[in-house]
């Protein structure tokens, strides 16, 4: 059983990256910005309890998701992003029932984000995999879109998995209820405007070509356990959070980084002993200027940063609870970033 401790519970400060972390409380109603110590430097207070993160943009607003009327109920939606500038003002305010899980600004300005688009019954046969007959109750699969809008809020692209994905060559898992095919959970905007996607239920990361719509890379891993945040690094690797959930052995998480080239791990970090570092849903990872790598095990509200030779550096508990309807008072983050000192993004929000 882990320890009661909250906030800060190890800080090296010789090796931790000096920054700031950007915490959203999922169910909570606010987001907080913390220094290294715990402290909470800056604070935003939302219209509505959380989404699912929020992170800086360019501008030092907070860019966040809360949940909206009319989409459908399978309790991984928001519907609604917002701009907040620093004093929680409303700047920008985007609506669709449909969006869920990740979203992000493009650099022209534009969102694009995750959404849901419903295949009838009728014609759901061919999504393969799955427990039979658990399709959702609404009359069908919901599958996943790729959704771009520009700043007036009209679609200017969109790209749905079933004009794409190769449904034979990737079942749902067949403890899976059919109520999704694919389950996405990250968008990640490369720097040449190229998407990374990851599909919880599927095991896989796709890129796909934002200008020819193409899957121009793709990786499926069953050992990842349902895995979230995939980014493409600057040295052509991936980074992301394997979760792995429904493993036939003991259960444990790791962060893995992939040679896109190859498709090999070139390296992973895992708890000592490894149970102790597990969350089979939810939560987040990314590298840092320094080389240590920041991740969010996202069902215990437990931040921490490790070294390459898997070292901890930095720890924090979230002491923020909020009820959750399936599993009580919890403590979750779904995802969170760390931002270093000198980031142009904090200049506002933090004393220097």
């Amino acid at each position: 059983m882990r320890p009661l401790r909250y906030g800060v519970t190890e800080y090296d400060r010789e090796i931790t990256q000096p920054g700031y972390v950007v915490l959203s409380p999922m169910r909570g109603q606010e987001c907080f910005l913390l220094g290294m110590g715990g402290e909470i430097v800056h604070q935003w207070h939302l219209p509505a309890i959380l989404g699912n993160y929020g992170y800086l943009l360019e501008n030092g607003n907070l860019f966040v998701s809360v949940p909206t009327t009319g989409g459908p109920k399978l309790n991984a939606g928001a519907g609604r992003l917002l701009e907040l500038d620093k004093n929680s003002n409303i700047v920008r305010d985007y609506i669709d029932p449909m969006q869920h899980h990740d979203f992000q600004l493009m650099p022209n300005g534009n969102i694009i984000y995750l959404a849901w688009e419903l295949t009838l019954t009728s014609d759901s046969d061919r999504v393969r995999g799955g427990i039979p007959g658990s399709e959702h109750d609404d009359g069908g699969i919901y599958e996943d879109v790729l959704r771009e809008v520009d700043g007036s809020g009209e679609v200017v692209w969109e790209w749905h998995v079933k004009d794409h994905m190769d449904y034979e060559k990737y079942p749902l898992r067949v403890n899976t209820r059919r109520k999704e095919y694919g389950h996405a959970n990250t968008c990640h905007v490369r720097s040449d405007g190229n998407l990374l996607i990851s599909f919880r239920e599927l095991d896989l990361i796709i890129l796909v070509n934002r200008q020819t719509g193409n899957i121009d890379w793709e990786m499926c891993d069953r050992g990842w356990g349902g895995q979230h945040d995939c980014q493409w690094l600057d040295n052509e690797n991936i980074l992301l959070f394997a979760n792995g959930s429904d493993q036939p052995t003991a259960e444990y998480s790791r962060i893995l980084e992939i040679n896109s080239s190859t498709k090999q791990v070139v390296w992973q970090y895992k708890g000592k002993p490894q149970h102790t570092f597990y969350s089979p849903r939810i939560s987040g990872v990314h590298r840092m200027p320094n080389g240590n790598t920041f991740i969010c095990e996202g069902n215990h509200g437990r931040l921490f940063e490790v070294t390459r030779a898997g070292d901890i550096v930095w720890e924090y508990v979230s002491p923020f609870f909020h009820t959750h309807n399936a599993f009580g008072e919890v403590n979750h983050i779904y995802r969170a970033r760390k931002y270093i000192k000198d980031d142009p993004r904090l200049n506002g929000l933090i004393n220097k």
